[in-house]
């Protein structure tokens, strides 16, 4: 690896040990054996560095727990409430190894109303995401439906970040498949 790559894997393990606020260009250049000029020179800045090492952080996280693709969305569960379970499944079950990405995905949103670039920065990769979540846990196609991924990705998002704000908070009664899938039923009125 280079130096820029260096940097952005410094950059990730700080921000993951210790939080986006308290992480300096110093602790990055210690963590990535780098030196400081190396920052400016690669990334402009050391807060253009840590947007990208968030970034892809969020990115790797996604990839980890993404789901099927379209052939493994085909082979989930007829049953619409089995499929939601099936789904579900994999997020909740990475849930507790996921925690620090989520402390740092909280602690990002409180930054934004104070950090226009960051607040820029992330909109887009929001965007993505959630269409990136309609394909890999549902298998619909953003490009063949773009209408029917936008608004089953903003409920993905809005979902997993729930489900995951439950796991920081209190991992002792977060929410497991089970419990979600029970409370759609109850949801959409159906009786047990």
């Amino acid at each position: 690896m280079g130096h820029k790559e260096d940097l952005l894997e410094g950059a990730k393990r700080c921000l993951l040990e210790k939080g986006y606020a308290r992480t300096t260009a110093r602790d990055v250049v210690a963590a990535s054996g780098t030196n400081l000029a190396s920052i400016g020179y690669h990334y402009g800045s050391k807060d253009a560095l840590l947007q990208q090492a968030f970034l892809a952080l969020t990115e790797e996280w996604g990839e980890r727990v993404g789901g099927a693709d379209a052939e493994g969305a085909a082979k989930l569960p007829a049953d619409p409430y089995e499929r939601f379970r099936a789904v579900w499944e994999p997020l909740v079950g990475a849930a507790e190894g996921s925690r620090p990405v989520w402390k740092l995905q909280t602690e990002v949103v409180t930054r934004l109303d104070d950090d226009e670039k960051l607040r820029e920065a992330i909109k887009e990769p929001q965007r993505e995401g959630r269409l990136g979540m309609a394909e890999g846990m549902l298998g619909i196609d953003p490009e063949a439906d773009p209408e029917k991924a936008r608004v089953a990705g903003l409920l993905l998002q809005a979902l997993a970040t729930g489900v995951m704000i439950q796991w920081v908070v209190d991992p002792e009664t977060a929410p497991s498949a089970d419990d979600l899938t029970a409370g759609l039923k109850v949801l959409m009125g159906e009786r047990d």
